[in-house]
């Protein structure tokens, strides 16, 4: 009986450091990801689920995905994830102890993409900036001691 008063009191401990919902989240994120590696439809092979947000009342769950064909296979995920979203609830049901299990709605990550954009960006632009303002030091550094030490000859 004491052992099930200390992990009763370890176990609301960490639930307000880690609130129910970001556990949820985390839990349900991870049930999608497990049971679309288990779905066999080439649509849904290069789908990474990144975030769940699982509404307070648990009526509701907002599953966000991203995938190697970006932007233009949304529509054809999409239609995948509307057509496995039945079976993707019911692993929920059967491995989340919920009182409700909530329908499922897919929307892409654009915040991951934005990122990507981001990246690709930095990388174009990285080596050029890197070489130029090398260049730029070097130059600095032959043409103000040569030009110094010109001027001092005189």
């Amino acid at each position: 009986m004491s052992a099930r008063r200390a992990t009763g009191r370890a176990r609301s401990g960490t639930a307000r450091q880690y609130p129910r919902t970001a556990r949820l989240n985390r839990l349900i994120q991870q049930i999608v990801a497990d049971s679309l590696e288990e779905i066999d439809d080439e649509r849904l092979e290069l789908v990474t689920v990144t975030a769940v947000e699982v509404e307070p009342d648990l009526r509701h769950a907002l599953v966000f995905y991203d995938s190697l064909e970006g932007e233009a296979g949304d529509e054809e995920v999409l239609e995948a994830l509307a057509e496995a979203r039945v079976r993707l609830q019911a692993a929920i049901g059967r491995q989340a102890r919920v009182k409700r299990t909530p329908e499922l709605a897919f929307r892409p990550d654009l915040g991951v993409r934005e990122g990507d954009r981001i990246d690709t960006i930095l990388r174009e632009i990285g080596p050029r900036a890197d070489s130029t303002h090398v260049e730029t030091d070097r130059a600095d550094e032959g043409g103000g001691s040569g030009g110094s030490d010109d001027e001092d000859e005189r």
